[in-house]
Parts: C-alpha cells; structure tokens; sequence
C-alpha cells in the first residue's frame, strides 16, 4: 500500500545567505589595473522612482568616460568592499551564512575583455575573498556576469549585438574556471538575462536612437549570443572541474490576469511566456515555439551559426535560479502601471506596496516555485529577494521591523513550497549589507541586515552597523528556517 508524505520544513543542506554584485559593492574602480565597466558608466537618477539604466547613447557614453569622478555615477564606489571585504564576510559568518552570493567583476580579470593575458591583480582579490569564505565555511555562489563587461567591448563591437563578445566571455569564464577550480562549487552566467529585452544594461549594445523594430532586433541578437556564450561556459566548466554546478538566472516576472476574462487570461499567458523564454532556452535547450511566433511576428531575425542551436541544446544548466521582489496583473487592453525590479505592469488592488512602488506578494513566490519546478524539473535557487526602505538611525540602531516581516512572509511561503514537493537549493536574499541600488543608483535604498554609513552623495564614515534583522536572519539561520519570530 502506499502511504503518501511530504516534506514538512526546509532540508537540512539547505543555503541560506545574501546576494551582492561586484559593480554595487566593490568601488576601486579605477585602480589594481581594473577597466570601467558598463554599470559604471550609467549617470545616477535624479528620481528615485524612476529608473535610470538604458539611457545611455554615444554622447552620454563619451561623457561619462571623460568623467574621472564617481559624483555622478556612484557603483564606481560602492561600499568600499574591496578594501573591507573581510570584516563585511566576518558579519555574515557572525549571521551563520552558508552561502555568500557574489559577482567576480570581468572589467577586473579582463580590462579590455580581450587582453592577452588577465589582470593578475584582480584575480589574486577574489582569490583573498574566497579565502576568506573558507575560513568561515561559507559556499561561494559566482556570478559570472552582472552587468560589468567592460566597456571597451561597447565601444568595438557594440556590446553582446557581434559575435565576437562570445569568445571575450569564455576567455573570461575558462580563465576563473581554471583559476578557481575546486573552490567554487556553484556559478550562475549571466545575472537576470531576460532584462535584456530592455537594452544596455545586460546587452552593453547603445541602442537608443533606433526604432522600436530595430532595437528588437538587435536586442534579441544579443541574448541569442549569451546563449551560445552561457553553453560554452556550461561545456567548459563541466571539463574543468566536472563537480561543480551552473545555473541561469531570470528575474521573474510572475503577473496574473486582471479579471476572468478569457482575453485577459491570454494576455497574461503571453506576458509570462516573454519572461520564461530565457529558462527555456537555457534549462530545455530550445527556442520553444511560441517564441518563434512572436519573433517572427515582429519580424525579428536572429543570425545563428551552424553549431549554435546543437550546443544551446547539449549543455542546458545544472539548476535554474531566480530574482523575485513583486508579481504585476495584466489586462487586455492595458491599466495603471506598477514599477519594479526592471518590470512594468497593472497594480494589484490587493497588495500592499513598498516605499518604491513595487508590489509586495508572499504568496506569489509560492506560486512562482510551484510553477518553475513543474516547469522544469529541475533544482531551484531563489537569489534575491528582499525590500529596499528608507532606514533611519535612531540612537545609533535601525529598528528595521517592516524588513523582517517582509522576509518572514517570503519565507513562510518557501517552506510551503517545499511541502508542495519543490525542490529548492537555497535562498539568498538581496542585499545582506546596504549597497549602492542598481535601477537608481542611491545609497538611501537600503535591503541590508547591515547599515553601512553612507549617503547617497557618497559621504560618511563607511562604519557598519547591525541592524534588529541582523539578529533575526541569524535566528532564522540557527533554526534552519523553524524560528521566524
């Protein structure tokens, strides 16, 4: 007879940490030999709301490499983690971190993305990071692109729109694979790929001046050539140090239909088919045909080489990880728009909000994991997740309770989802020490469980500070998920 059961909390090699990227975090921007990267040349908003990063044209480019400051572009110094790194590592093994999520800069290893040999500098700092992890037992997680190809292939070939960027990534990826092998036993290729489809932040191709035809155009040729590229990183890595693992990396976009409508209902069908293209391609190893109607339909071409399709299709990532902050509604014929982590959609009349707009949904993870794993089929790793608010100092503490209960709701619904039979690596949520943000680049954005005194003109002392869910996440941690109080 068979007698069903399930798994009632999280497993007991799970990875709980924190998720960072190097352009965010680092500074030394310009020393140790490293190169400007493409985040670094995107000028500050001057709205929080609005998000400032595929406004880059020729003008603003030349511009901003003549620019020697960081006054107007503040992920050139970031937090100063290149010259802290140890105690920023020695607060999150003080958490109890299993897993430390991270960026290994390219513009840092490969100033020129074409240098004949790498910048041995840049290699030996994440070579002292990994150390460092090791001494605590902290699992590094890689990205091996976020957002930071240097910006010397921007100015030769457009960015990712020529083939050529492809042998510059996997000079780049065989290069850390060798150095780090043995060390590193998770990567991820390319961080949020599908944000692509929004231009120069992911695809490093200036775009802006073209038509809306042209830009798809050029945009999808770009993330056709990080598939090839993210299969030959998956083939090298799997001759390299075959123990190791490699992921992809999606922002999900969940949405839901406005109404019962039928038409609403395929609109939102469409909206999620747009978003799951890039896991398709690269945990099923095909353009899927749905994608095919849409390309052709808008009369987008994409140029493949012989092999390309054969090597997309044989080496297909290990596991399938994701970023998820909000979910959106979608309706027919359009609706009041909701902003977020670089999506756009209808406002949810039965969600609350964060200080930037952006939808907060528990409930919509659940939905997401059951989704993707039914989908795929294959281990999940949720990368990021968190809440940026407007934390204030009050007698040297943040009282940050509105963090720890976004948290606890995210992670009450990770642990149903594991009971639904998901099988889920890890959770590292966004950011676990405050950071410059990505989509505006200000300090004041703040998601760490560490306050870092810094604001958003670049001045403080850098001291870190402990916030309450500092202590939370290290109780949670402790208890393996069991204790979210």
């Amino acid at each position: 007879m068979y007698k069903s059961s399930y798994p009632k909390t999280f497993p007991e090699n799970f990875l709980w940490g924190g998720a960072t990227a190097a352009n965010q975090i680092e500074g030394a921007w310009n020393i140790d030999g490293k190169s400007l990267s493409t985040a670094e040349v995107v000028r500050k908003s001057e709205d929080r709301h609005q998000m400032s990063m595929d406004d880059v044209t020729r003008e603003s480019l030349k511009n901003a490499l003549l620019d020697q400051t960081d006054q107007y572009y503040p992920k050139r110094r970031g937090i100063d983690f290149y010259h802290r790194y140890k105690e920023d590592i020695k607060l999150f093994a003080e958490m109890g971190f299993k897993v430390f999520r991270f960026s290994m800069a390219w513009s840092r290893i490969f100033p020129t993305g074409e240098d004949e040999k790498p910048n041995e500098a840049g290699l030996n700092f994440y070579d002292c990071v990994l150390s460092e992890l090791e001494k605590y037992n902290i699992e590094p997680l890689v990205t091996l692109s976020h957002y930071e190809m240097p910006i010397a292939l921007t100015e030769k070939y457009n960015g990712w729109s020529k083939r050529q960027t492809i042998t510059a990534f996997n000079l780049f990826t065989g290069t850390v694979f060798k150095r780090f092998k043995g060390r590193v036993r998770y990567w991820l290729t390319f961080n949020e790929i599908n944000t692509g489809t929004w231009g120069f932040h992911e695809t490093g191709a200036i775009d802006g001046n073209l038509s809306k035809q042209d830009q798809l155009q050029i945009r999808y040729q770009c993330l056709h050539h990080q598939f090839v590229a993210s299969a030959i990183a998956t083939k090298q890595l799997r001759e390299i140090d075959p123990k190791a693992k490699i992921g992809c990396m999606l922002a999900r976009m969940q949405t839901y239909p406005s109404t019962p409508n039928p038409k609403d209902v395929r609109a939102a069908q469409l909206e999620d088919e747009k978003n799951l293209f890039f896991t398709d391609v690269q945990a099923r190893g095909e353009y899927p045909e749905y994608m095919n109607r849409y390309l052709a339909e808008n009369n987008v071409e994409i140029k493949m080489e012989n092999d390309d399709q054969n090597i997309i299709s044989k080496y297909t990532v290990d596991f399938v990880s994701f970023s998820y902050y909000m979910t959106t509604v979608t309706e027919a014929d359009g609706k009041e728009q909701a902003n977020g982590n670089m999506a756009t959609g209808g406002r949810n009349p039965y969600l609350k909000e964060s200080d930037w707009g952006w939808q907060i949904d528990p409930i919509g993870l659940r939905i997401t994991l059951n989704a993707m794993w039914d989908r795929y089929r294959k281990p999940l790793f949720i990368v990021e997740n968190g809440i940026g608010a407007l934390d204030k100092l009050d007698k040297g503490r943040i009282h940050d309770s509105y963090r720890i209960d976004y948290l606890r709701q995210h992670i009450e619904q990770m642990k149903e989802a594991i009971s639904d039979g998901v099988d889920l690596m890890g959770y590292t949520m966004w950011g676990p020490i405050d950071l410059i943000s990505f989509s505006t680049s200000e300090m004041s954005k703040r998601y760490g469980f560490i306050y870092v005194d810094q604001d958003d003109s670049g001045k403080g002392t850098l001291d870190r500070i402990k916030k309450d869910s500092f202590y939370w996440f290290k109780k949670v941690i402790a208890s393996n998920g069991e204790d979210l109080s």
